[in-house]
């Protein structure tokens, strides 16, 4: 059974960054994986994926060239470096595949005041 945990949101004033950390367990390695984000009222969405066993990173045109997603060498966990946050950030921060092949996680809150 894969687990999935996320870690490393807060509050932040608009221009910050953070670090989330997605943490899985029941898998070898994380390759094709991906991060989501709901705010309140609207659809859950990807906006960063790690693919092609993490050669190849996709982000949503929202976040682009803002944010970063990575893996670490241990390979069970990877990243989302945001940086230069907007309140439009705002959201519950979600690990998973790029198909959501996994059960859901808890989520990790980011809020991103103006």
């Amino acid at each position: 059974q894969v687990q999935l945990v996320e870690s490393g949101g807060g509050l932040v004033q608009a221009g910050g960054s953070l670090r989330l950390s997605c943490t899985a367990s029941g898998i070898i390695v994380i390759n094709n994986m991906a991060w989501y984000r709901q705010a309140p009222g609207k659809q859950r969405e990807l906006v960063a994926a790690l693919t092609r066993n993490g050669y190849n990173k996709e982000y949503a045109d929202s976040v682009k060239g803002r944010f970063t997603i990575s893996r670490a060498d241990a390979k069970n966990t990877m990243f989302l470096q945001m940086n230069s946050l907007k309140p439009e950030d705002t959201g519950v921060y979600y690990c998973n595949t790029p198909m959501g092949r996994y059960s859901w996680g808890q989520g990790t809150q980011v809020t991103v005041s103006s």
